[in-house]
C-alpha cells in the first residue's frame, strides 16, 4: 500500500517539475523572440527605408560627362547607399515587361527619359532630407525632374515611431507576465512540499537549510528550462536569417550572444527569487494553515 502511495507522489513530483520545466522554457522562448524583434526592429525599418527610390529625370540634351559626374557625385555622398543610371530604354523594357505588352506601338516613340535611381541610407529617407537632395538635384541644367513617394516617407517614419513604442510597453508587460507566470508554477511545485517543509522546521532544521534544496532544486529545473528556450530561440534565428538574408539577422553575434545570456540568467534568477519567496511564504505558517 505504501509502496503505491509513494509511486503515485513520485509521478505527481515528477509531473510537477515537467510542467515547470515546460512553463519556463515556453515563457523565456517568447520573451527570447520578443527579445530578437527588440534588436532588429530598427534592422527591418532600416531596410524597408532603403527600399525608397528617388529618381532623377534627365532632360534630353543632358551630356554624358555631366550625368556621370552626378552620378560620381552622388554615389560619393554620405547620404546614398546606392545608385543606378537607368536609360530610357531600359525604362521602356521594364514598363513592356509590367504591362505584357509594348506601348511604343501605340504611341509610335519612347516618351520616356534617362535617370538616376537613388536609395539612401535609412537615416536619410524623411521628408525633410529628401526635399533637400531633390532641391540640390533641381539646380542642376540638364536635370527635368525629381520624384519619391513623399506620403509613403512619412507615413512609414509615423508607423516606426509608433510600432518603436509599442513594442516597448509589450516588452515590459510580457516580461511582468513571464515573471508571474514562472513564480506561479514555482509555487505550486513548493506546495505540494509544504508538510516536509513544516516537518523539517518542527525538528529544528533552519530556514536556510530547509530553503537550500528546494532552491537548488528549482534553479536547476531553470537552466533546463532555459536551454530549451535557447535551443528553440536558435532554430527560429537560423530560419528566419536562411529566409531572410537581406536582413543580417546574424550579422551581429555579440548582441545576439547577449540576448541568449540574459536569457539562460533570466531563467536562473526569476526561479531563485520565486523559490525562495515561495518557501519562505510556507516557512512562516502556522501548521493548521496549511491545510487550507
Amino acid at each position: 500500500m505504501s509502496t503505491s502511495f509513494e509511486k503515485h507522489q513520485k509521478r505527481r513530483l515528477i509531473s510537477s517539475y515537467f510542467s515547470v520545466v515546460l512553463s519556463i522554457a515556453l515563457v523565456l522562448f517568447l520573451l527570447g523572440l520578443l527579445g530578437m524583434l527588440i534588436l532588429n526592429a530598427k534592422k527591418v525599418s532600416d531596410h524597408f527605408k532603403e527600399q525608397v527610390v528617388l529618381t532623377i529625370y534627365l532632360k534630353e540634351n543632358a551630356k554624358d560627362v555631366e550625368v556621370k559626374q552626378l552620378e560620381k557625385s552622388l554615389a560619393m555622398a554620405d547620404y546614398v547607399k546606392s545608385t543606378k543610371y537607368v536609360s530610357k530604354e531600359q525604362a521602356a523594357e521594364f514598363m513592356k515587361a509590367e504591362n505584357g505588352e509594348d506601348f511604343m506601338d501605340f504611341v509610335g516613340y519612347n516618351p520616356l527619359q534617362n535617370s538616376i535611381d537613388v536609395h539612401l541610407k535609412a537615416d536619410f529617407v524623411t521628408s525633410e532630407h529628401l526635399e533637400k537632395i531633390s532641391a540640390e538635384a533641381l539646380n542642376k541644367n540638364f536635370v527635368d525632374e525629381v520624384t519619391y513617394d513623399n506620403d509613403l516617407v512619412k507615413l512609414m517614419n509615423d508607423n516606426v515611431k509608433k510600432i518603436s513604442f509599442w513594442v516597448l510597453v509589450i516588452s515590459g508587460i510580457f516580461t511582468l507576465i513571464a515573471v508571474l507566470l514562472i513564480n506561479s508554477s514555482i509555487r505550486l511545485a513548493v506546495y505540494s512540499k509544504r508538510f516536509t517543509i513544516k516537518t523539517m522546521q518542527m525538528v529544528g532544521a533552519t530556514k536556510q537549510f530547509i530553503r537550500r534544496p528546494f532552491v537548488w532544486k528549482s534553479v536547476r529545473l531553470g537552466i533546463i528550462g532555459a536551454i530549451l528556450a535557447l535551443i528553440g530561440m536558435a532554430i527560429v534565428l537560423f530560419y528566419l536569417n536562411k529566409t531572410f538574408t537581406e536582413l543580417e539577422l546574424l550579422s551581429n553575434p555579440v548582441l545576439v550572444g547577449a540576448l541568449f545570456a540574459f536569457i539562460f540568467a533570466l531563467g536562473i534568477i526569476i526561479t531563485w527569487i520565486s523559490t525562495h519567496f515561495a518557501t519562505q511564504r510556507f516557512l512562516n505558517l502556522k501548521t493548521d494553515q496549511l491545510y487550507y
